[in-house]
């Protein structure tokens, strides 16, 4: 960066001697036109040199996170060093620097607002994609993405903030507004909250569901009797996957202040069971071990819990529930289907007796009366 500095002071110097001869006025536009173009020029080559070899350096590393780091950045660090340029022209070329000065408060807070971002949103992706949600146990991935998620959207609000304070500071005209929300933004938020309560209300739901951690990406819960998955947490509000790919969005208050299921609180293994229903009569051994010899030998079982109860007898029916486990609750919904299944077809084969039905058994011989006219 000396160097570049050094060529553009070099090059100002020419540009002194070359336009002295012409009108005061005319000249010290013209200067620092060329001037600014100059800089401009060099900036850009600047930071195509320098980022290329950036990017040459992220490939070798064979590591992922610092080639989505020199890319998230590539964009606002070439508009820093058009501005690192126009400074280091406007120092030695007077009429450019009554130009940056009148600019420079607006522009430097909105590159340096949008270095920042940059650089906050190139980490939580890095820090996202190491945290790993296709392994059998990816509770603490989830939770890891959740946090980040959330904090992403808190700092990005806050930096604009920051920012549009800043920018407004550096405009006479409006400088009042931008000391009323850096110095009293209690005063503000207040006025803010009489006119939109439930919004502040959500986002404050946001920051304590990323303390309390009542859900994580891609738990699978129950809202409003719909089943599907947490696909995204915004400040205000939660997008639920459902199963036929519906997407329900909730306000983040309704999972801290109602009740809902969350069947991956701790973890992803589920029980479930299949119920049949069969002849009161029929013998429950041959079921157990049919069920047994099927649930072993099921890609989809996990091997934790396998079990044949008759949990209810009726006059009519008999209930026998099976119970199971899978590593997930998508294996146990696939699990739970194929075995019903497969026992159904079982029972229609080799014990077709077992299928509830209605006896009516006569309990005694049936006579029948003649009427007086067949008499």
């Amino acid at each position: 960066m000396l160097q570049c500095s050094n060529v553009v002071h070099a090059d100002m110097d020419k540009l002194t001697d070359l336009f002295a001869s012409q009108p005061g006025p005319m000249r010290e536009v013209a200067v620092a036109v060329l001037a600014a173009a100059i800089a401009i020029i060099v900036a850009l080559a600047a930071h195509r040199v320098i980022f290329k070899i950036l990017r040459r350096v992220a490939r070798g590393s064979g590591n992922t996170t610092d080639d989505v780091v020199v890319r998230k950045l590539a964009r606002p660090s070439r508009y820093a060093f058009i501005a690192l340029g126009l400074v280091l022209a406007a120092r030695e070329i007077p009429a450019l620097d009554d130009i940056w000065e009148k600019i420079a408060g607006f522009v430097m807070p909105a590159l340096v607002g949008w270095m920042a971002m940059a650089i906050m949103h190139a980490f939580i992706h890095a820090m996202t994609e190491r945290a790993d949600i296709t392994v059998p146990d990816n509770r603490q991935a989830r939770r890891k993405r959740t946090r980040l998620a959330i904090f992403s959207r808190i700092g990005t609000a806050l930096i604009i903030f920051i920012t549009v304070g800043l920018m407004l500071l550096s405009i006479p005209g409006v400088r009042d507004i931008g000391v009323t929300l850096m110095a009293s933004a209690g005063l503000a938020g207040l006025a803010v909250g009489a006119a939109a309560q439930p919004a502040l209300k959500s986002l404050i739901a946001g920051l304590q569901m990323a303390i309390t951690e009542p859900i994580a990406i891609d738990d699978v819960v129950i809202v409003d009797g719909e089943w599907g998955r947490i696909e995204d947490i915004k400040t205000t509000y939660v997008v639920v996957k459902i199963w036929d790919e519906r997407r329900l969005v909730v306000p983040t208050t309704k999972f801290l202040e109602e009740t809902f299921q969350n069947w991956t609180k701790r973890g992803a293994q589920l029980l479930g069971s299949v119920m049949l229903y069969v002849d009161p009569v029929t013998d429950v051994a041959p079921i157990r071990a049919e069920f047994e010899r099927r649930i072993a030998n099921h890609p989809l079982f996990d091997g934790r819990v396998q079990n044949v109860q008759v949990t209810d007898v009726t006059p009519q029916a008999m209930e026998v529930r099976l119970l199971l486990s899978a590593r997930n609750s998508q294996d146990l919904w696939d699990l739970r289907v194929a075995i019903r299944e497969a026992m159904m077809d079982w029972l229609r084969k080799e014990i077709p007796d077992a299928i509830v039905r209605q006896r009516i058994e006569p309990s005694g011989p049936l006579a029948i009366a003649q009427s007086p006219a067949q008499a």
